[in-house]
C-alpha cells in the first residue's frame, strides 16, 4: 500500500515539476496538426527564435526582478523604444559609426537601469510606481528623439552585427547550410558529456541525484531536439547571429542564477528579506543590481529589435514588458518571488512564441491572440499559487 502511495506521489511530483514542458510539447503538437504541418517549416522554425529573441533576453533580466519578491519592471518596452530611437537617429540622421552607436545605446540602457535601481533599492520607492513612471517618461523621450516619425536603419554593418546568418564558404551553399547541422551535433554531444560530468561530480561529493535512466533520457531528448532544430535551420539560412546573442545571454544568466553565490542572493531576498539582511547581505544592493541589469538588457533588446525590424517608431516596444513578464510566470517563476529558473523562462517564452506563430499561421487576429495569451498566463499563475499552498500545507 505504501509503495503505491509513494509511486502516486512521485508521479504527482513529476507532473508538477515538468508541467510547462508538457504543456509546450502538447501546444506544439496541437498547432503542428492544426496548421497541417506548416508550423514545422524550416523558415517558421528559424523565425520562432528570431521573433522571440527580445522576449528571451528581457525575460532573463525580468526574472531577477521577480525573484526579489514578485517585483516587475513596466518600463522596458519604453526603454526599447528610446534606445532603438537613439540608435536610428545617430546612425541614419547623424551618420555615426555603428559600433560606437551600439556602445552608446548600451550605456544609455544601463544608465536608465541605474536611475531606477537607485530609487527602488536605496530610496525604497515601490518598483511598480518607479517603473510605471519610467514607462511614461522613456516612451515620451523616445518619441521626442524620433520627432514622432518612423526612422529606418540601413547601415549594413549595424544590421549584420545582430541579424547576419553564419555562412562558411566551401561548406555552405544556398540549398543546404551544413555548418548549422554540424554545430547542432557538436552542441548535442556537449550536452550529453556535460550530464556525465555533472553526475560524476555529484557522486564524488556524495550529493543526492536523479536515477541514471532519468538523467540520460532527459539529456538525450534535449540533445535530439537541438540536432533536429539545427537540421531545420540548415534547410533555411542557417544560424543567425541574433540567435547566438540570445543563447549567450541565456547561458550567462543561467550560470549566474544556478552556479554562483551572488545569483542565490536574489532567491534569498525573495524568500525572506529580513533573514537575508541578518545574514549580512546588502539587500538594497541586490534590488539596485536587479534593475540596473534590467536596464542594460532592455538597451540590448532595443538594438536587437531595431536591427531585426530595420526601423523604429514611437510605438516600438509596446507591450514587450508584458511578454517578458508572461514568459517568466508561465515558465514557473513564483508570483511571490524567490523561485524561478532561466530554463523555465526559456520554456515560457517558447510557449508564447508557438502560440503566437501557430495562431498567425492559422490567420487568427490579434484580438484572439491576446485572449489566449492572457488565459495561458492566468492558468500558469493559478497553478503556481495552488501548488505553493499545497506545498505549504505538506
Amino acid at each position: 500500500m505504501n509503495e503505491k502511495v509513494g509511486k502516486k506521489i512521485n508521479w504527482v511530483s513529476f507532473l508538477t515539476k515538468y508541467a510547462m514542458v508538457i504543456a509546450l510539447v502538447v501546444v506544439f503538437a496541437l498547432f503542428a496538426f492544426l496548421t497541417d504541418g506548416r508550423l514545422l517549416y524550416a523558415q517558421n522554425m528559424s523565425n520562432l527564435m528570431l521573433q522571440n529573441g527580445y522576449v528571451l533576453v528581457m525575460a532573463c533580466g525580468m526574472l531577477l526582478c521577480i525573484l526579489t519578491g514578485g517585483n516587475i519592471d513596466l518600463s522596458v518596452g519604453s526603454v526599447i523604444c528610446m534606445v532603438g530611437g537613439i540608435a536610428a537617429v545617430l546612425i541614419t540622421n547623424s551618420g555615426m559609426n555603428a559600433y560606437l552607436t551600439i556602445v552608446i545605446c548600451l550605456a544609455v540602457g544601463l544608465l536608465v537601469g541605474i536611475w531606477q535601481g537607485y530609487w527602488i533599492g536605496y530610496v525604497r520607492i515601490p518598483p511598480f510606481i518607479t517603473t510605471l513612471g519610467g514607462m511614461f517618461i522613456f516612451r515620451g523621450i523616445g518619441r521626442i528623439v524620433l520627432d514622432n516619425r518612423t526612422v529606418s536603419i540601413q547601415d549594413q554593418s549595424f544590421l549584420d552585427f545582430f541579424t547576419k546568418y553564419i555562412n562558411i564558404p566551401g561548406l555552405d551553399s544556398n540549398g543546404q547550410v551544413w555548418s548549422a547541422l554540424i554545430i547542432g551535433v557538436i552542441v548535442g554531444v556537449l550536452v550529453i558529456l556535460s550530464m556525465f560530468r555533472t553526475r560524476r561530480e555529484r557522486a564524488k561529493h556524495g550529493y543526492r541525484q536523479n536515477s541514471f535512466l532519468s538523467d540520460i533520457f532527459r539529456t538525450v531528448v534535449i540533445a535530439a531536439l537541438i540536432v533536429v532544430y539545427s537540421y531545420l535551420l540548415s534547410k533555411y539560412r542557417g544560424i543567425s547571429v541574433m540567435l547566438i546573442w540570445v543563447l549567450a545571454v541565456c547561458l550567462i544568466y543561467n550560470f549566474i542564477t544556478s552556479k554562483t553565490a551572488f545569483g542565490r542572493y536574489f532567491y534569498a531576498v525573495g524568500g525572506n528579506e529580513k533573514a537575508t539582511q541578518l545574514s549580512g547581505i546588502n539587500t538594497n544592493k541586490i534590488y539596485f543590481i536587479a534593475y540596473a541589469n534590467m536596464g542594460l538588457l532592455a538597451g540590448l533588446c532595443g538594438l536587437l529589435n531595431a536591427a531585426r525590424v530595420g526601423s523604429v517608431n514611437g510605438n516600438t516596444g509596446n507591450s514587450f514588458e508584458m511578454d517578458a513578464i508572461g514568459a517568466c510566470f508561465i515558465g514557473g517563476a513564483s508570483a511571490y518571488g524567490g523561485s524561478g529558473t532561466i530554463g523555465g523562462v526559456v520554456i515560457g517564452a517558447l510557449l508564447l512564441g508557438v502560440i503566437n506563430m501557430g495562431m498567425s499561421i492559422m490567420g487568427m487576429g490579434d484580438s484572439i491572440q491576446q485572449v489566449v495569451k492572457g488565459g495561458v498566463l492566468l492558468i500558469a499563475v493559478i497553478f503556481d499559487v495552488v501548488t505553493s499552498r499545497k506545498a505549504g500545507k505538506n
